[in-house]
């Protein structure tokens, strides 16, 4: 327990030897120092996760976002030491409070970018689901750009193969009708366009005659239909229409397995909205309460530094800060006398050169 004592103290950058003079003072320094300590631990977690979707892909991938999340911990570590030290509570409370007011928003800025990382990971299911809509709704979106700027770019030979179309799907529809009337040729039924006679007759073999010549002429508009449509099938290939599929599911999970920081970011944004473009209130609460959390836990040295009262180890600090002062005052004032009184000793020795010289 005494080691952790100690190790905590050095956390805060306590003198060790002045505050084991003082017992009821060690359990607020481990607190203090656990707090520094912890903040950094969180703040590397958070820089590696955020460079491990920066170096996600690399060979060394693991080995770089580990490498800096030690280097970034150990800094914001340094920072929040060193913002705890430099609060004087040999002040006011309200000179101690602006001391620390510029310390207090560096803390702020500080929670704010190291809660971003941990609130990825924490939303990372719900950030997948986003960026599978978002990748799948930018491929249909592309296949449908270029789909239109193939059709400007080939307007007449796309609008040929609208006209063969709908002149075969009405030759179709009218056959059909043909067809029926025929029938009812055939088997006696009245109507208009029927004599109602049952049986085969020179009506009926001259409607399906016409039936016939309609059928021939629907074979070549479908012939004409297939080489107009691959006509233009060639020519997507070339412009590479062909080669843009809408993304299936493996696809889509291997873009997401390998999205960016960005696009993880912009996505946990896209969380706060529905897809109506309404607010989410229950996303945003939670993203807002999670980074208002550490920012709390990265203002909590600062603040318990301030809120704490003037200690003995405080007093102890300041009275050894004193004498250190006082102490090289002192040292500055017997080296300037010692100058003064060797001055009369060159200025003979100088004189006797010159005299020799002489």
């Amino acid at each position: 327990m005494n080691a952790i004592n100690r190790f905590f103290w050095g956390c805060a950058g306590v003198h060790q030897e002045t505050l084991e003079k003082y017992p009821e003072e060690h359990s607020k320094y481990t607190a203090i120092g656990a707090t520094i300590f912890f903040t950094g631990l969180f703040a590397s977690l958070s820089g590696g996760y955020a460079m491990y979707f920066v170096f996600s892909g690399g060979t060394l991938d693991w080995f770089l976002a580990i490498v800096f999340g030690i280097i970034w911990g150990l800094a914001i570590f340094n920072m929040d030491r060193y913002i705890v030290l430099s609060i004087n509570k040999s002040k006011s409370g309200w000179m101690q409070l602006l001391q620390a007011l510029p310390r207090i928003l560096l803390a702020i800025l500080i929670g704010l970018v190291i809660s971003r990382p941990l609130e990825l990971k924490i939303f990372d299911k719900e950030i997948r689901e986003n960026l599978r809509v978002r990748y799948l709704a930018d491929q249909r979106a592309k296949i449908d750009t270029l789909n239109n700027t193939f059709n400007k770019k080939y307007s007449n030979e796309v609008n040929q193969l609208k006209a063969i179309s709908v002149e075969r799907d009405s030759l179709e529809s009218s056959i059909k009708t043909d067809r029926t009337k025929l029938n009812y040729e055939i088997y006696g039924n009245k109507t208009t366009e029927t004599s109602g006679v049952m049986g085969y007759g020179p009506y009926a073999k001259m409607k399906e005659e016409d039936l016939k010549k309609k059928e021939a002429y629907l074979d070549t508009l479908r012939n004409k239909i297939a080489a107009q449509q691959n006509v233009i099938r060639q020519k997507q290939k070339f412009e590479g229409i062909l080669d843009q599929k809408v993304l299936s599911n493996a696809s889509l999970d291997s873009a997401v397995n390998v999205a960016g920081f960005a696009d993880r970011n912009s996505a946990l944004g896209n969380l706060h909205y529905d897809a109506n473009g309404k607010v989410n209130e229950s996303n945003a609460n939670a993203v807002f309460f999670i980074a208002l959390l550490f920012v709390f836990l990265e203002c909590l040295p600062v603040i318990v530094k301030l809120l704490a009262g003037r200690d003995p180890y405080d007093n102890e600090i300041q009275n050894l800060r004193t004498l250190h002062d006082y102490e090289s005052d002192t040292n500055l004032v017997v080296e300037k006398e010692a100058v003064d009184r060797l001055k009369d000793t060159y200025v003979d020795v100088s004189i006797n050169k010159r005299m020799k010289e002489l």
